[in-house]
């Protein structure tokens, strides 16, 4: 009697556990190969700097988990099992040189009031957004928790129509390809409400004049508004702590330290995959690899059709990010007071500033005024520092994952390992600018280059947090390829999951959960 597993899942990021978790619980034998030496991928926690303060190493918002079809089917048994969300009814907000804020919380009239305080016109195209968004969520999120499958496309479509009508349907369409850039200055006319906005788009390798981003600036905006922000209590990685007690409650396993060199097939079929130190371990049912489309062809040394290995080889990785860790004797002294109740203060002062960082970036320069992150994550969760103290997570957006040069003129490195130091530095200078004697409370530091990012997890490449560019020609029904949006792939019994895979990045667990569903049948 074969002790092979059902499943064999290569990678330990959070859609890997989402996955198993899933499968294990309609009666699958699962098992879960990582190359790290503990699971997590981006979303894991620890003491980067000092012992007492706990930093997220990348992803730090769980709203997407916390929101996710994923959670609202299993929550109540991840709960049991130590998961804890810490929730703020303030999830960001921007500062500006000329000393001016907005902050999105989910207090609507307060809300508004901020915005007002820019433009009466915009105040009341806020008040429009907000009140239709209810309605226009429901549509949105369905296509994004959609299979990229005729049939769901073709049901979603229907249901579309009938609501909305043609015309309706035809203006979802439109914004859908919109540009960030286009679709703020055809709402607002505040310089400042469309930068605090437009940030967001950042996040998702949408720069301003990118068509089909304007979809991001707006989610992040209404739904802030109207749920908040979730964070992890004691950081992000409750939610894969817990992921992994669910699964190994099911009859799962996960090993760790245990990188994957192949996935076997025979006749077409994958039938397991051979481990570093020489073991082969053969898959019932799926062998499911949570990997870079580049990864995904060297490890079966091809799949045998010329279109998809064509589309797995062009994959196109959106720029790398810098994170800086930092542990703080105290937190920024923002010259607004209210900024100290917020998870995330950007700084990203104009779409033009954010357009030209971008292009920046893609031409493999170092930018000469980065888009910084400012998490403030003790703010919401105090637990993650010693009494009194803090963190502050830093995410300096863009970074090129290669180096050929500084757009300043001033770093001289073209390695990362020498032009980490001065590039932080380059944060740091910008976020005293804005808040000043924040560098006198900082008691230790760590900086986590594109480059290391990737060496800690490959699907990371270049310091691409989204493993790949959302741009409209990789995303929807070609994410990652056209005809293979669901995870299949041309050999039978092989799955593709993780961010690579529609609906992308973040950290709602979309790709494995959609995949998990789809092989059980539930």
């Amino acid at each position: 009697m074969t002790t092979d597993p059902d499943a064999i899942i290569i990678g330990a990021g959070h859609n890997s556990l989402a996955c198993a978790c899933h499968l294990a619980s309609h009666g699958w034998k699962v098992a879960v190969y990582e190359q790290a030496p503990e699971p997590g991928g981006a979303v894991k926690t620890g003491a980067y700097t000092l012992p007492g303060f706990r930093h997220d190493w990348a992803a730090m918002n769980l709203s997407l988990f916390a929101g996710s079809a994923f959670h609202t089917q299993h929550g109540k048994e991840l709960a049991g099992h130590g998961l804890a969300f810490a929730p703020t009814g303030n999830p960001f907000a921007s500062v500006f040189p000329d000393g001016r804020w907005l902050g999105i919380s989910n207090d609507v009239a307060l809300t508004t009031e901020r915005v007002r305080a820019f433009s009466q016109a915009d105040a009341k195209a806020w008040t429009k957004l907000t009140t239709d968004f209810p309605s226009e969520a429901e549509t949105i999120f369905g296509l994004l928790g959609s299979p990229m499958n005729r049939r769901a496309l073709s049901s979603l479509g229907w249901k579309t129509w009938r609501k909305k009508g043609g015309g309706g349907t035809l203006d979802l369409a439109r914004f859908l390809m919109m540009s960030p850039r286009a679709w703020l200055d055809q709402t607002f006319e505040s310089d400042h409400v469309k930068a605090t906005l437009a940030a967001w788009g950042m996040h998702l390798d949408f720069a301003p004049d990118i068509a089909g981003g304007a979809l991001f600036p707006y989610l992040e905006a209404m739904a802030g508004q109207a749920f908040g922000m979730v964070l992890g209590q004691g950081g992000a990685d409750t939610a894969i702590n817990a992921m992994v007690k669910m699964l190994e409650a099911h009859g799962g396993s996960i090993e760790c330290g245990t990188p994957v060199t192949g996935i076997e097939q025979a006749g077409g079929r994958a039938t397991g995959i051979t481990l570093a130190d020489g073991r082969f371990v053969g898959a019932q049912k799926a062998v499911i690899a949570n990997v870079t489309p580049a990864a995904l062809l060297k490890l079966t040394g091809g799949t045998g059709d010329a279109r998809h290995e064509a589309a797995m080889q062009g994959f196109q990785h959106a720029p790398g990010t810098m994170m800086i860790h930092l542990a703080m004797e105290a937190l920024p002294d923002w010259k607004a007071p209210e900024l100290k109740q917020f998870a995330y203060v950007h700084i990203a002062p104009s779409m033009d500033q954010m357009a030209r960082t971008y292009a920046q970036a893609k031409a493999g320069l170092l930018p000469d005024e980065p888009m910084i992150v400012c998490g403030q994550p003790t703010v919401v969760d105090p637990s993650r520092a010693p009494d009194g103290k803090h963190v502050l997570w830093l995410q300096v957006r863009m970074a090129p994952g290669t180096i050929k040069g500084d757009a300043a003129g001033k770093i001289k490195a073209k390695s990362w390992t020498n032009a980490a130091t001065p590039f932080a530095d380059r944060a740091l200078d910008i976020l005293e600018r804005y808040v000043p004697g924040t560098r006198k409370k900082i008691l230790g530091q760590h900086i986590v280059t594109p480059p290391m990012l990737e060496t800690d997890n490959p699907n990371l490449v270049g310091g691409d947090q989204v493993c790949g560019s959302h741009h409209l020609h990789q995303h929807f029904m070609n994410r990652p390829a056209r005809g293979y949006a669901d995870g299949t792939t041309p050999i039978r019994n092989l799955y593709h999951t993780g961010a690579a895979v529609w609906p992308g990045g973040g950290t709602g667990a979309g790709p494995g959960t959609l995949l998990a569903k789809k092989l059980a049948g539930k």
